[in-house]
């Protein structure tokens, strides 16, 4: 009698980027922005990439998603669900943003036109991708700012951007990027542009999403505590380099490189303090 064992076959990632390089044309020569950074991302995981302003974190993801003109040079792999990203019809990926992907960016204001009424511009972008009759799709307006945790939705329907908060924005940005059952979410430093109590309340839905387990996410920060709150596991970008990849807990506890130890050190006051916040926020949610 022969025992037959197997070995669990290991999940496939959602996303993995391989060798991806950016540069920049400027007339015949090229300028290096990205250089060869790899990761991949599960599905229900979340990866962060850390590093200050300039580190090329940013230039990564908006090279993925084919947000980059002809004044840039990509190379490398980046596949999605097995089929490649990189030079790939501007179309098919148009068509992927915003349904497959989603992506939140960092300053909400700029995302919405200040000409027209929040409604008309949610309906605009719910309707590229489905295909709703007008009362399904006002109805769905409403769960989107519901679960959002917004107010009077039918009034904030309504309303004009400028009349809204940057954290409301933002909230609504989010909501209506899950609204479309996306399979990867790309939070590009989505808290920085709002105040620390907006914050806050982002980072709260960005959590819940997680929780739930079946969208993946990258979540761009240069922020230590927002990272520390949500991420699986860390790369730290520096000069358009991954300098450090590991888990979250290994990579503040344990930096190996000299430059993620000595930004880790910088922001480790603050980042404790963040934590701190957030702790005592959710006691007095209980309380």
């Amino acid at each position: 009698m022969s025992i037959i064992t197997t070995t669990p076959v290991e999940e496939s990632p959602l996303l993995q980027v391989r060798d991806l390089s950016v540069s920049f044309l400027d007339g015949k020569k090229k300028h290096l922005l990205v250089d060869r950074v790899s990761f991949s991302v599960q599905a229900g995981q979340c990866l962060g990439i850390l590093g200050e302003s300039g580190s090329g974190k940013s230039m990564t993801c908006k090279a993925v998603l084919g947000l980059l003109d002809k004044n840039f040079e990509v190379t490398g792999s980046s596949l999605f669900d097995g089929g490649e990203l990189i030079g790939a019809n501007p179309e098919k990926l148009r068509r992927m943003r915003g349904s497959k992907i989603s992506v939140v960016l960092q300053n909400p204001m700029s995302c919405f036109d200040p000409l027209y009424r929040l409604g008309e511009q949610m309906e605009e972008t719910i309707a590229e991708h489905m295909a709703l009759s007008a009362k399904a799709m006002r109805s769905m307006m409403v769960d989107i700012l519901t679960l959002m945790r917004i107010r009077d939705p039918e009034d904030v329907l309504r309303k004009y951007p400028h009349q809204l908060s940057g954290g409301m924005l933002q909230r609504i940005m989010i909501g209506l990027a899950i609204s479309l059952d996306p399979e990867l979410i790309i939070a590009d430093e989505p808290t920085t542009a709002i105040d620390s109590i907006s914050q806050y309340s982002i980072m709260q839905e960005f959590v819940r999403i997680k929780k739930a387990g079946s969208v993946a996410m990258i979540f761009i920060s240069h922020d230590l505590g927002v990272l520390s709150l949500i991420a699986d596991k860390v790369i730290v970008m520096h000069r358009g380099r991954a300098v450090e990849e590991g888990t979250a807990e290994s990579v503040f506890a344990s930096a190996k490189d000299p430059y993620t130890h000595h930004l880790i050190s910088q922001h480790k006051a603050v980042m404790d303090r963040f934590l701190k916040a957030i702790h005592a926020g959710r006691q007095g949610e209980v309380a």
